[in-house]
């Protein structure tokens, strides 16, 4: 029995034993490798942009006046030196107050007064001058009888052409009166509620057609009212022809080549549209962001290069997601961004040896989509330890989580 006991006291003792070597021997440690790759990157930038009409037309009124109510409506085709767009009338007059009104009526009676008195006058010299006819005539043929002397004749004719004067003064003077009240009279025009409904369209108007074929892109104001000389009244523009227009960073925009491609995606079609670099503004702005920090931003505009019919539906001020491609490769060493970390000055990875995590510095180039340049310290196929902890030293046994 106490051989027994033994035995079984000298089990259990191996056991704690073993179970002791088993816990203090070292396990590998589990880590996610991936591999450095042979294949293409690209370098891109990523922004918000709005697509623009290209040279739209903004039609304002050239003279003030009652616009009529607008013939055309947002989203109507117009054409070029065809479609009328606009149709502006004379304003009406303004009220008057009881003073103002009670000057125009007394304006008008003396211009009246002034008529009579002139019409007086125009009788009174048309008597005059018809009289001076006779005595005219009286006196030619008493002078050629002998009668007078030549020197009365000649006082007689001069008579009777200022007595013609005097009539010709007369009637300018009656036109003068005449003008006059009409004046006096077009002061007391009152507003009218409507313009005659059977007029022509534009026979007393001014009438605006489009400068250039398209669509209508914004009205104004559809109803009719009164306007300014330069007011604004409708926008025209040409869906085919759009770009896109974006503000990056001034930092990323300098780094945006010239004529750069650029590929539009998520604007709420299929697939992709294409576009290239047209334009960077050569002067920045200042914009307050959400988290209301400055920013130095700069606008860029991209021509769009796909055909009009595989972008049907987009229009002006959409919104749309810009991929801008800075540089591309097709060929190129990579190395995952997360498995690099600075050593020394440097960068260095831990590459996966016999089981083991050795310490490999490498020199990297362009970075791009999680993914960096190798241009010196791996080769293709080499397993690289992602997220490397500071656990982790050179020598280290490891194993693939996986």
């Amino acid at each position: 029995m106490n051989m027994k006991r033994k035995l079984a006291m000298g089990g259990i003792g191996a056991g704690l034993v073993a179970a002791l070597l088993w816990a203090l021997w070292p396990q590998p440690m589990p880590v996610d490798l991936a591999s450095v790759t042979l294949g293409p990157m690209q370098g891109v930038i990523t922004a918000q942009g709005v697509t623009r009409v290209r040279n739209p037309y903004a039609i304002t009124a050239p003279i003030t006046g009652a616009a009529t109510r607008l013939p055309v409506e947002v989203g109507d085709q117009v054409v070029a030196g065809e479609t009328v767009v606009a149709v502006i009338q004379p304003a009406d007059p303004a009220l008057m107050d009881a003073r103002t009104r009670a000057q125009a009526e007394a304006a008008v009676a003396e211009a009246e007064a002034a008529v009579a008195v002139a019409q007086s006058n125009l009788r009174q010299a048309e008597t005059g001058r018809d009289h001076s006819e006779l005595q005219l005539e009286r006196s030619r043929i008493l002078a050629e009888r002998g009668t007078i002397a030549r020197r009365m004749l000649e006082d007689i004719e001069a008579a009777h052409v200022s007595a013609q004067q005097t009539l010709d003064a007369a009637r300018s003077q009656l036109d003068l009166t005449r003008a006059a009240l009409a004046r006096a009279e077009a002061q007391m025009l009152s507003p009218q509620a409507l313009l005659d409904p059977d007029a022509e369209p534009g026979a007393c108007c001014v009438q605006i057609v489009a400068p250039q074929s398209g669509i209508v892109l914004d009205v104004s104001d559809q109803s009719a009212r009164l306007v300014q000389a330069g007011s604004h009244l409708l926008t025209i523009g040409d869906l085919d022809e759009m770009e896109i227009e974006l503000d990056l960073l001034s930092t990323d925009a300098v780094q945006v080549p010239v004529n750069a491609r650029a590929l539009i995606e998520r604007w709420g079609g299929d697939g992709e549209l294409e576009a290239r670099l047209r334009r960077i503004d050569p002067a920045a702005f200042t914009r307050v962001s959400a988290l209301g920090i400055e920013e130095q931003r700069v606008r860029l505009r991209l021509d769009l290069l796909t055909p009009p019919e595989a972008r049907r539906g987009l229009g002006e001020g959409y919104r749309a997601h810009v991929r801008l491609i800075l540089w591309d490769a097709d060929a190129m060493i990579r190395v995952p961004q997360a498995a690099l970390f600075r050593h020394a000055d440097d960068w260095a990875v831990f590459v996966e040896d016999s089981g083991q995590a050795r310490l490999q510095p490498v020199r990297i180039g362009r970075q791009a989509g999680g993914q960096a340049e190798v241009l010196d310290g791996l080769d293709e196929g080499a397993l690289v330890v992602l997220y490397p902890s500071g656990a982790l030293t050179e020598g280290t046994t490891i194993t693939s989580r996986d």
